[in-house]
């Protein structure tokens, strides 16, 4: 049976007004009644905490009210409160980061969503085009399902190669190498797909991709974009990083009607059945078309 993790508001909830009063009285520290403010709280959940529930978040308030009994002990300050500001002094540098969205455009760059066993999270693909003789080279600790589906991306973009503009002559002329970040950490399943295919597009058209945009979905070797697991997940990571646009497979349209409604609300889905359709929402002009377009205006000047 899968249940489905908290999201940040519930945690957020339940962190003010169970959890922290609780952890106080536990501490001994009830007395002294210190404060957290909400900004702490989301930090903590985001910067320190990767869980689809709540045992890290409460192992963390429990340290922190363990530091205050200390100090309280000592004579040390007793109206405390912790804010975002001070975070950082209790409990160090952030324990993770999320990887970082693009701030623009880019070539051979694409934003995918995976789902891990805390939750979602962003999964950048990125991918080179160098001179050579037709490899390809895959790097990023992936899995067999993972590589499979990579390759069924490459040939799908072999062979749409025409309509995108891209020459033939290029895949025999050039090795490609596609890497997923962060690669001691393993990566697997199908959903990436969609993500590897509009990367690889991408690359060989010289066409970017939007910045604003995120994506999930598995490829079949004719294009068509099938259902994946752990929806919830994916959307609720692309939410906490701010991307509001998002490509999702037509299949999975029931499960994103069960995303919290507040999050929906601040979100543009695009749902799609075909990876035809996520090029033309992902796929900006091409930057040759560009470069040719300003050289005729300033030849006719």
């Amino acid at each position: 049976m899968e249940l489905a993790g908290y999201t940040e508001k519930v945690k957020l909830e339940i962190a003010r007004t169970h959890t922290w009063p609780q952890t106080i009285e536990a501490c001994g520290i009830g007395e002294y009644r210190p404060r957290i403010t909400d900004a702490a709280i989301r930090r903590i959940i985001r910067d320190y905490t990767r869980e689809a529930g709540l045992s890290e978040l409460s192992d963390v308030l429990e340290g922190i009210c363990r530091q205050f009994a200390v100090r309280a002990s000592r004579g040390g300050q007793q109206n405390f409160t912790v804010n975002a500001r001070n975070l950082e002094s209790l409990l160090g540098p952030p324990t993770y980061t999320e990887a970082l969205k693009a701030k623009q455009p880019q070539v051979g760059a694409a934003t995918g969503l995976a789902w891990t066993e805390g939750g979602g999270a962003l999964l950048p693909i990125e991918a080179l085009l160098m001179p050579g003789e037709g490899r390809v080279t895959l790097t990023g600790l992936l899995g067999d399902v993972m590589q499979e589906s990579v390759a069924a991306a490459l040939s799908y973009v072999r062979f749409r190669a025409a309509a995108l503009g891209i020459p033939l002559e290029l895949f025999q002329a050039s090795d490609i190498h596609i890497h997923f970040p962060e690669g001691a950490i393993p990566k697997d399943g199908p959903s990436a797909g969609i993500t590897v295919a509009t990367t690889l597009a991408s690359l060989l058209s010289g066409r970017a991709i939007r910045q604003d945009l995120a994506m999930t979905g598995e490829i079949s070797l004719r294009g068509s974009v099938l259902p994946i697991g752990g929806l919830r997940e994916k959307v609720l990571a692309a939410d906490r990083a701010g991307i509001r646009h998002l490509i999702l497979p037509k299949g999975n349209e029931s499960d994103y009607a069960h995303v919290p409604k507040e999050i929906r609300a601040r979100q543009h889905p695009h749902l799609v059945s075909h990876v035809d359709e996520v090029f033309r929402i992902a796929l900006l002009g091409s930057r040759r078309k560009r470069a040719s377009r300003r050289a005729n205006r300033s030849s006719s000047r």
